[in-house]
Formats: structure tokens, C-alpha cells, sequence
């Protein structure tokens, strides 16, 4: 099936040009991050007028007060901030555009989709570790730090997707990966679910993650393959290679790839290499720790407190 392209009106195609353009210089200039986001916020949600009340001293509603706030990254909590071992200074940054980004996809913008697109596409060069050009991301897709993300060219992530990038993901060119898709990059031990591994996860040139995939950490999908609709990844899928299922199996070949691609039954099909990939990292000395668990994990497992 091919599409078509899809132009809008001249006058809406300048003042989204010049907006998206305003949003991007100033996010490359040396301007804080914290305000440019609570800016592009206050005016896409048009509470431009109340901000303004409230930063002049007038008269807001404790409910009020809370919305305006919370146009500010700074003000701002995310799953990802509780975790360890991030790079902090990396982090302050992506945190700030991560919130902008869900914020956006907050508004009723979000559902025009040449201007969501563009937008989006716009932020991703900012987040992202690197992003190849001509990339199309859709609504809902939730990332954990961003800038442990590398994507190529023509590259399509449809709605709902998770990007989990707390070890590393790479997505290669002309990658699609479709709604309700997660990628991850970190794995819990299964006693003791506090102690977390990260490990590099790749997503090969020219792979399709169909929908509601899953894809567990430190797994390959290999180039030009395929993992069917509710499949779950937990071993590496060769070049070339369908599979399906929970877990994922190589089931075929993709027509006129047989003498590319290794046999369905081979020694190396569905084998786990996650431990290859895995990323050591260390913590802080000072670090201030809690277990919010706080279970009893047996004699031999038990860590000191």
C-alpha cells in the first residue's frame, strides 16, 4: 500500500513552520531548558492570560496555582527520576524535554497529525542520544530517559509504544514499530526485584515489531525480520527471520530471503545472548537508598541494609 502525501492549508503551513522553528533555536541556544518548555506550554494549552495574572501577583485558585506550576519541568516528577544509577547530569535535560513532550501530546495538537509529527520529529533531535532523518512518531509514546536512544532514518513508532532506554536501545533504519509495542532495556533478578541489569537492546535495520509486541532487554531482532502481533521476545531473532508467539519463536523465513538467512532449525536460532549485552554500571558512594519492598528475601539472598 503506498500513501499519499498530504499538504496543508499555506496559511496553517507557515505559522506551524514558524513555531516549530521558534521551539527548536531556542532550545539549541544556551536559553534554560525549564523555561522554553514552560513557555511552549503555557501558550499550546492557551493559558497564556492566567500565567501572566499569576506571575503579576493577581488572584489564582489553589487548583489553579497546581496547573500553572505545573507548565514547569522543574515542578515536575517522573518514574525515571527515582532510579539510581542515571547519569544525573544527562538526565536534568531529558527530564525537561521528556515533559514537554507528554504535555504536548496533552493537548488538542497532538491529534493534527502533520503538525504532531513535525513537532515531535523536531523534539526527538533534542532528546535523543542521535535520530536519523524523515522519523514519524505518533501519540502515547513514553520513553524513560531518551538519551540513551539512537534511531535512524525513516524510522516509524506508532501510538502507545515504550521506549525503555534505562541500559541502551538502538533502532536502526526504516524500522516500524507498531501501536502498543515496548522495547526494554532492563531487566529485574527474580528474587530480589530491587537488583536491576541493563543491557543494550537492538532493533535492526529494516525490522517490523508488530503490535503489542514485546521485546525483553538486551535482545536483537535481526535485519529485515519480523516479530508478529503479541509476540515476546526473550532470545535474538536472526536476519531475515518471522516469528511469533509467548515466547517469540522463528517459525519462517521471509520470502526470497532463504539463501540470505540462516535455516528455521539452526543451532543459532532462538538463543538467548542477553549477556552479551549487558552494560555494568555503578553507584554512587553516597547514594541514599531505600527498598520500597522491604521483603524478606531469605538467609542466602538478603542484602546487607
Amino acid at each position: 500500500m503506498t500513501k499519499r502525501h498530504v499538504e496543508l492549508p499555506a496559511d496553517a503551513e507557515s505559522g506551524l513552520d514558524a513555531f516549530i522553528t521558534e521551539v527548536d533555536d531556542r532550545l539549541a541556544s544556551e536559553e534554560d531548558t525549564c523555561a522554553v518548555v514552560e513557555d511552549t506550554l503555557v501558550d499550546l494549552h492557551g493559558d497564556r492570560e492566567a500565567y501572566e495574572r499569576w506571575q503579576n501577583g493577581g488572584d489564582v485558585s489553589p487548583a489553579e496555582r497546581v496547573r500553572l506550576q505545573g507548565y514547569d519541568p522543574c515542578n515536575s516528577t517522573l518514574e525515571s527520576e527515582y532510579y539510581a544509577e542515571k547519569d544525573e547530569a544527562q538526565f536534568q535535560r531529558s527530564k525537561h524535554l521528556q515533559w514537554l513532550w507528554r504535555q504536548f501530546d496533552a493537548t488538542p495538537m497532538a491529534d493534527n497529525v502533520e503538525f504532531a509529527l513535525r513537532f515531535r520529529r523536531m523534539l526527538a533531535d533534542h532528546l535523543f542520544a542521535d535520530c536519523g532523518e524523515d522519523c514519524r512518531f505518533f501519540k502515547g509514546i513514553s520513553v524513560t530517559y531518551g538519551h540513551n536512544i539512537e534511531i535512524g532514518d525513516n524510522v516509524v513508532i506508532h501510538d502507545d509504544v515504550h521506549l525503555d532506554d534505562r541500559g541502551k536501545l538502538t533502532i536502526g533504519d526504516r524500522v516500524s514499530i507498531s501501536d502498543g509495542v515496548h522495547l526494554y532495556s532492563h531487566d529485574h533478578d527474580i528474587v530480589d526485584q530491587t537488583e536491576v541489569r541493563n543491557y543494550h537492546t537492538i532493533v535492526d535495520d529494516d525490522a517490523r515489531v508488530t503490535y503489542d509486541a514485546m521485546v525483553r532487554a538486551g535482545c536483537r531482532v535481526g535485519k529485515n525480520a519480523i516479530v508478529g502481533a503479541r509476540g515476546v521476545v526473550q532470545t535474538d531473532i536472526p536476519d531475515h527471520h518471522i516469528a511469533v508467539g509467548m515466547p517469540a519463536k522463528s517459525v519462517k523465513i521471509k520470502p526470497g530471503f532463504e539463501d540470505e538467512a540462516m535455516p528455521v532449525d539452526g543451532d543459532d536460532v532462538n538463543v538467548n545472548r542477553q549477556a552479551d549485552r549487558e552494560l555494568e554500571y555503578e553507584l554512587p558512594d553516597d547514594l541514599d537508598q531505600f527498598d520500597e519492598f522491604q521483603r524478606d528475601l531469605g538467609p542466602d539472598r538478603r542484602r546487607d541494609r
